[in-house]
This record gives C-alpha cells, sequence and structure tokens, in this order.
C-alpha cells in the first residue's frame, strides 16, 4: 500500500503513529458528575451520532472515560461497524476504544472519517480473534495504514465530509419522522376512518357507525401452507415456496428462495395469487406482506397463513393496514397466548372480528397511507444516495485517490 503514489504533500502514515488510544479511566462517574453511559448496543452501524445512552444514576459497571469530541469504536463484532463522535463526556463500555488524534498532523475533524472507511474495518476484521465474539486489538489497529493531507487538505475534506454526514443524518431525520406521521396515521384511520361521524362499539372496539365488524373468515379464506418435509425438499420438480423468513412487514424479502415438490393437487390448492396476503403464523403473529406475483407459480409453507378475499368489495390493502394496525396495539398478543414462540391458529384467526368500512372508504385510507409509504421510501433512497456518496467519499481519501 506505502508503495502507491500520492498527491503531492500526501503521505501513508500508520494508525497508531497519528491516533491515540485514550486510557483513561473514571472508578466513580456520578462523583464525577458523569451523566451517561453507553454500551455497544446504543452504537448504531455506521452512524456517527449517540441517539441512545444509559443513565449512570440507575448504576453502571463501565468505567472507560470518554470526553466531547472523541470516536468511540465498537472493538468487538467490528463487523458491526459501529463507531461514533461523541458530542457529551461520558463512561463506556470496555468493549469499546476511545480514540483521538496524538497530534496536530491528524485533525479531530478527520478521524470519524477515517475511521469510518471500509478499508478500516475490513482490516478491524481481520485482525479479530474470537470465534462466537471476534474483537480486535489496538496493536493490530495501530499497523493499518492510509493516506493522510496535509493539515490545509485536512481542513477542506473534514468539512466536505461533515456536510455529508449532515445530509445522512437529515435524510435519516426525515425518514424517522415520515414513518412516525404514518404510524399515527394508521392509528387514527384504523379506529375512525375519513369521514368522521360517530362511532358504535363492537367485537373490535369503538368503530365508525358506517362500517361493519366481522369475523375475518366471513370476507376473507383463511388457510396455512404446506407442511416441509424432507422428501418434499429432495424430490424432483420443486417448486418455489415462501417462507416466515421472506415476509416482513408490507414488504417480501425475496433473495433467498426455497423449493420443494409439490404434487399438481398441492399446487393448485397452494399456489399464490396477484393480492393475496401471507401473514405469519407464528413467531411475529400477524406480520404480513401482498403477494403481487412476483414468482409466478409460486407457493407457501405451513408456518404462514394466505389470505384471500372472497369479493371484491374489500381491498387487500386495508386488510393488510388493519394486521398492523393489530400488531401495534397489542390485539394479537391476546389471541396467541404467553408462549415464547406465540402462534394464531387458522381457526382463531378466522373467528377474529376485524373493521370492514365501505369498499370506497377503504381506497381512501389506503391511498393516504400509500402516500406516506412514499414519502418513506423516497427518504430510504436519500439515505442511501447519501450513505453510498459519503463511502466513496472516504475510500478515496483513505486510499489516496483522489484528483
Amino acid at each position: 500500500m506505502s508503495e502507491r503514489r500520492l498527491k503531492p504533500g500526501w503521505r501513508w502514515v500508520k494508525f497508531g503513529d497519528v491516533v491515540r488510544l485514550s486510557r483513561e479511566r473514571c472508578a466513580d462517574p456520578a462523583a464525577a458528575g458523569l451523566e451517561r453511559y453507553v454500551g455497544l448496543e446504543n452504537l448504531d452501524t455506521q452512524d456517527l451520532r449517540i441517539r441512545r445512552w444509559g443513565s449512570v444514576a440507575e448504576g453502571t459497571t463501565f468505567t472507560n472515560r470518554f470526553r466531547s469530541g472523541q470516536v468511540l469504536f465498537g472493538k468487538r463484532r467490528a463487523y458491526q461497524r459501529k463507531i461514533a463522535l461523541a458530542d457529551f463526556d461520558g463512561v463506556c463500555s470496555s468493549d469499546i476504544y476511545v480514540f483521538e488524534p496524538a497530534s496536530d498532523v491528524l485533525l479531530r475533524g478527520m478521524l470519524p472519517f477515517v475511521c469510518q472507511a471500509d478499508r478500516f474495518f475490513e482490516h478491524a476484521v481481520g485482525t479479530s480473534a474470537g470465534s462466537l465474539s471476534p474483537r480486535t486489538n489496538w496493536d493490530s489497529l495501530a499497523r493499518y495504514e492510509f493516506a493522510l493531507p496535509p493539515p490545509d487538505e485536512q481542513v477542506a475534506l473534514g468539512q466536505l465530509m461533515a456536510a455529508s454526514a449532515s445530509e445522512h443524518d437529515a435524510a435519516r431525520d426525515s425518514g424517522v419522522a415520515a414513518q412516525l406521521v404514518r404510524r399515527s396515521l394508521l392509528l387514527r384511520l384504523c379506529e375512525h376512518g375519513t369521514r368522521g361521524g360517530c362511532t358504535v362499539g363492537s367485537g373490535c372496539g369503538p368503530i365508525p357507525s358506517s362500517w361493519e365488524a366481522l369475523p375475518l373468515g366471513r370476507r376473507y379464506q383463511v388457510q396455512l401452507g404446506k407442511m416441509i418435509s424432507e422428501k418434499a425438499r429432495i424430490a424432483p420438480g420443486r417448486t418455489p415456496y415462501i417462507r416466515n423468513a421472506n415476509v416482513q412487514w408490507g414488504r417480501l424479502e425475496l433473495s433467498d428462495i426455497a423449493t420443494m415438490a409439490f404434487s399438481g393437487r398441492e399446487r393448485e390448492k397452494f399456489e399464490l395469487r396477484l393480492g393475496d396476503i401471507l401473514a405469519c403464523e407464528g413467531r411475529h403473529v400477524g406480520k404480513s406482506a401482498m403477494w403481487r406475483d412476483e414468482i409466478p407459480g409460486a407457493c407457501y409453507q405451513k408456518s404462514l397463513h394466505r389470505l384471500r378475499r372472497l369479493s371484491d368489495q374489500d381491498l387487500p390493502e386495508w386488510l393488510l393496514a388493519c394486521l398492523e394496525y393489530y400488531s401495534l396495539t397489542g390485539r394479537f398478543r391476546g389471541d396467541t397466548g404467553e408462549t415464547t414462540i406465540p402462534h394464531l391458529p387458522a381457526e382463531k384467526l378466522r373467528a377474529l372480528i376485524f373493521p370492514f368500512p365501505p369498499r370506497e372508504e377503504q381506497e381512501e385510507i389506503c391511498t393516504t397511507l400509500q402516500g406516506c409509504d412514499r414519502s418513506i421510501a423516497a427518504a430510504e433512497q436519500r439515505v442511501d444516495r447519501s450513505a453510498e456518496l459519503g463511502r466513496q467519499l472516504r475510500e478515496k481519501i483513505s486510499n489516496g485517490s483522489l484528483p
């Protein structure tokens, strides 16, 4: 690496030559006036901001002291990419290293971005030891080499990367705000609809008087999928099928699709159609997504309920919103029992009372929620773009490949 030619004024340096590992300790954080502690679980992947912490007043065994402006790096399971720039004083876990510049050779504003580079994490992971909980160590990190610009360029590049990080934070905050707005709307719309008016009591709580409250089985076919068997897994003529793991809230994760054999009769019974809803029967009860015929001819396994509307008077999107609403309000907990992995059998789901607005109002509610979904998707795309631009910039700097 050190043989690569660099721009004039740039040079290759070892991490340990320009960065100091802080070993400051504080045996009694409360007496020292420190109010917060940070554990590894409080650091978010690839997020420089510390958004959560514990209260020293509630008790802590942590004694590693950090100060505002220092960099916190999760040395355990470095592949999780946990690094943060402290904006307050506190104590942290022994699984967190505290870094600061060793001299003016490396400016304080550059250090967080040096540590965020892919190459730095690759080095940390590659030098980690231990099978279940691998940890890197300071001596190994100190040998990491990166390209260091002269101080005046560090100032400009630090400002550029800080602006990129600010854009990423703004996009992330926008997405979080959109999620909160959607959740609030979902709760209000599923309880009051779009048209106001008086409410009446029902088997699923107060609902607008123009709505119906009926067992789900009156409006939807509820059917579990095929039981998995080793024989079906290895038989010829296997068909793709959807598992519990493929279903996320409001979407399907289809990068890993399993297959097994279905007879002609089984395919007729278990084949998915456009507009079917797949709802988890166990583990994350009620977690649901709509099938949009992403894999024509695919079927589904027994850990999932298939909910298929019985007439066009109902929109699957409305039921999808109701399932999310029931999950958020804890409605499923009363129907699954208090077990480690709760289950909602098909007969209970069929009998569960759901609210059914007139078709036109279902459309209005779903259109409103879909507008929120578009805002959330736009914010997520902005987050992804800003993260990728920041990553490319950090890599060019660490490699010394800026024009």
